[in-house]
């Protein structure tokens, strides 16, 4: 009898031990899910929300089961891995030519709806909801880097399309990396509220797969492409890209510098007033500096680091105060 007390008393710890293991894993279980739910509600963000890795796309995001949102697709490869997602739609806000070609090659089409960097335009704002309903999906939104107007394009069509609130898509823009220097971007945004339906239906379902930017948008477009590709040689140490023997640091340097003076003799700059035609000759002194620097050998790379710095620092300026 004592022996049979005994094993019953050790049966029963052993199940009591087994039941405080199990209420204490569930207690972990319930706090990690309360934590994560925190998470949540502290940044704002919708839950669906997740960054994604691609090549040849940088700050890639799905938004929805529907909506994605990073870069311009670069190359064949890019539009493959959207083609793999099983992307059916782009719609770009870039002031660039899309790559209508290429993304047909790979059976997605492309919408063009451009807006600058001061907001989005009520009228584009309408038609980004009407393309997001009437196109098929899944769809990819993008800009050129995917940091400022892409981001608030795909917000203000989560906000109509997937149920956002105003604090989920000010949450998603800053998640993206939207400079919060571009107030407007941001205002819109928030204040921006779903057409109805009777507004919907309308506007045209013409939609273009490319649109016309102004002459100051398309300078730009290609001032941002030349200074995209010296960034790329200064990571390099200004030496031949393998991958793309057609870049040259002085030559790309020579043909930014040739892009600001050739502005310089629109009439863009006297319209924009005396800071912006300041900050233009600023770049124009800029870019002949580097390309000086570059056509020297041997290379100095203090004076190179110098002339880039200085190139930087007046896009960074003029944008913040010009861009638009």
């Amino acid at each position: 009898m004592p022996i049979r007390f005994c094993r019953n008393v050790k049966l029963a710890n052993i199940v009591w031990a087994s039941i405080l293991v199990i209420l204490y894993a569930s207690a972990q279980l319930s706090a990690q899910d309360s934590t994560a739910k925190i998470n949540v509600q502290t940044n704002g963000v919708s839950p669906a929300v997740h960054a994604l890795q691609s090549k040849g796309i940088e700050n890639f995001f799905q938004l929805s089961d529907r909506i994605y949102s990073g870069s311009a697709p670069e190359g064949a490869k890019a539009f493959a891995e959207l083609q793999k997602l099983g992307i059916k739609t782009i719609i770009t806000v870039d002031g660039a030519k899309p790559d209508v070609e290429t993304a047909r090659k790979y059976g997605i089409r492309y919408v063009h709806l451009p807006f600058g960097y001061d907001r989005v335009p009520t009228n584009q704002a309408i038609r980004l909801v009407k393309a997001a309903e009437i196109m098929p999906g899944p769809i990819y939104v993008h800009c050129h880097h995917g940091l400022h107007r892409g981001p608030a394009g795909a917000a203000v069509i989560c906000m109509a399309t997937e149920g956002w609130t105003a604090t989920q898509a000010e949450a998603w823009l800053k998640l993206a990396g939207t400079a919060t220097n571009y107030s407007g971007l941001y205002k819109s945004v928030v204040q921006f509220q779903p057409p109805s339906s009777e507004v919907l239906k309308s506007v045209p379902v013409n939609l273009p797969e490319t649109s016309e930017v102004s002459p100051l948008a398309e300078t730009m477009i290609q001032i941002d492409e030349r200074f995209d590709n010296l960034k790329l040689l200064k990571k390099i140490g200004y030496q031949p890209v393998a991958s793309h023997p057609d870049i040259e640091p002085a030559h790309e340097a020579l043909l930014l510098n040739e892009l600001v003076k050739e502005l310089f003799r629109t009439p863009i700059p006297a319209k924009r007033g005396a800071d912006f035609q300041a900050k233009l000759k600023e770049m124009e002194e800029a870019s002949h500096a580097l390309h000086l620097v570059l056509n020297d050998r041997p290379l100095d790379t203090t004076k190179a680091e110098a002339a880039f710095q200085r190139i930087n620092n007046s896009c960074a300026s003029c944008h913040k105060a010009h861009r638009n």
